[in-house]
C-alpha cells in the first residue's frame, strides 16, 4: 500500500535540456524525517506558499527542524515539528549549458567610410550557467513547472542582437575590419551582456562570434581586392582578369562572334564576287588572324579559307 506522505524525495535529471522542473508530489504532504537527494549538478529548492524557504545542495539530507530552518521559521515551529508538512520542491540542473545559437533575426546596419550604410549579419554561440539561485527561482517558479533551455535562450537572443548592433556603432569599425576583429569584437560585447544575464541569476560564461556576412555587393568587392594582392605581375593580373570575363560570357561571345562572322562572309561574298588577287591575299592574311586569335574555329577557317583560294 502506498504511503500518504512523502518519505523520499530525489530526481534524475528527465531531460538534459531541462533548467528547472517540479517534483511530482502528487499533493502529498512530506513526513517528517523524510530523505532528500540532491545529485551532483542539481540543487533542490523548497517553497512554502509560493516563497522561496529553503535550498539544499548535492548531498544526502534528512528533512528535520535543523535542516529546514527556513520552512520551521515560516511555520512557526518552536520546538520542531512531528507532523507532516506541505512544501513544494523544485530541482535546478546547474550544469553548465555551452554552445547555445544566437545570431540577428535581421541584417544590422552599420556606417562604412567607403560603403557608407552597410548591412551586416552576425552568428554565434554563448555559454551560460544558473548561478544565482533565488533570482533565477523568482523570475521562473511562478510560472513553470518546468523551464528548459530553449525558452530561455529565446529570451535571451531578442537582448544579444540589438546589442550587437549598438556596440558595432560605438566601436565605429569598418566593414573591411569586421571579419578580422570578430574575437575582440566578442569581447567588447561581452561585458554588455553580463549584466543583463545576472538579472535571470544566469551566469555568462563565454560569448562568441563566429561569423559575420557581408552585403554580396562588398564581399566581391573584396574578393576582387584579395586576388590583387595575391598577383604581383599587374601585367599578368590584367589578363587574368580578361580571360575570366570571356570565359564568363564565352559561350554568348563566341555565338555572337559567329554569327557576325557568318554574316560578314556572306556581306563579302555578294559584293566582292569577282575581287582582284592582292584583295583576296590580304583576306587570307586577315582569316589566318581571326582563326589565331581564337575568333573563329578550325572548320570555319578552313572552310572561309577554300573559298578564297578558288576566287584567285
Amino acid at each position: 500500500m502506498n504511503s500518504p506522505f512523502i518519505e523520499i524525495i530525489e530526481a534524475t535529471t528527465p531531460d538534459p535540456n531541462l533548467l528547472m522542473w517540479k517534483f511530482a508530489d502528487e499533493d502529498k504532504e512530506i513526513k517528517n524525517g523524510a530523505k532528500l537527494t540532491v545529485r551532483e549538478s542539481q540543487i533542490a529548492v523548497f517553497l512554502n506558499e509560493g516563497k522561496l524557504a529553503d535550498v539544499f545542495q548535492p548531498g544526502l539530507h534528512t528533512l528535520s527542524t535543523e535542516n529546514i530552518p527556513v520552512i520551521t521559521r515560516l511555520k512557526g515551529w518552536k520546538y520542531g515539528f512531528s507532523s507532516p508538512f506541505k512544501a513544494d520542491v523544485y530541482f535546478v540542473n546547474t550544469r553548465q549549458f555551452v554552445n547555445n545559437k544566437w545570431g540577428t533575426p535581421a541584417p544590422i546596419m552599420m556606417r562604412d567610410p567607403e560603403f557608407g550604410q552597410v548591412r551586416v549579419r552576425a552568428f554565434g554561440t554563448f555559454d551560460i550557467q544558473v548561478k544565482d539561485l533565488a533570482i533565477f527561482f523568482r523570475q521562473y517558479a511562478g510560472s513553470y513547472q518546468t523551464f528548459n533551455i530553449f525558452e530561455l535562450q529565446h529570451e535571451l537572443r531578442d537582448f544579444i542582437a540589438p546589442k550587437f548592433g549598438e556596440v558595432l556603432a560605438q566601436q565605429n569599425i569598418s566593414v573591411k575590419d569586421i571579419a578580422g576583429s570578430v574575437t575582440e569584437l566578442g569581447k567588447k560585447i561581452e561585458p554588455f551582456l553580463k549584466p543583463y544575464f545576472a538579472q535571470f541569476g544566469i551566469e555568462l560564461i563565454s560569448f562568441t562570434i563566429t561569423s559575420v556576412t557581408l552585403p554580396d555587393e562588398v564581399s566581391a568587392h573584396y574578393d576582387k581586392i584579395t586576388n590583387m594582392n595575391m598577383v604581383s605581375d599587374m601585367d599578368k593580373f590584367t589578363k587574368f582578369n580578361t580571360a575570366q570575363a570571356i570565359g564568363e560570357k564565352g559561350t554568348a561571345l563566341n555565338e555572337a562572334t559567329t554569327n557576325a562572322m557568318a554574316m560578314g562572309m556572306m556581306m563579302n561574298k555578294m559584293q566582292h564576287v569577282n575581287q582582284p588577287p592582292d584583295d583576296i591575299t590580304a583576306k587570307l592574311q586577315k582569316l589566318k588572324t581571326l582563326f589565331e586569335s581564337g575568333l573563329i574555329d578550325e572548320a570555319e577557317y578552313k572552310a572561309k579559307k577554300a573559298d578564297l583560294i578558288d576566287k584567285l
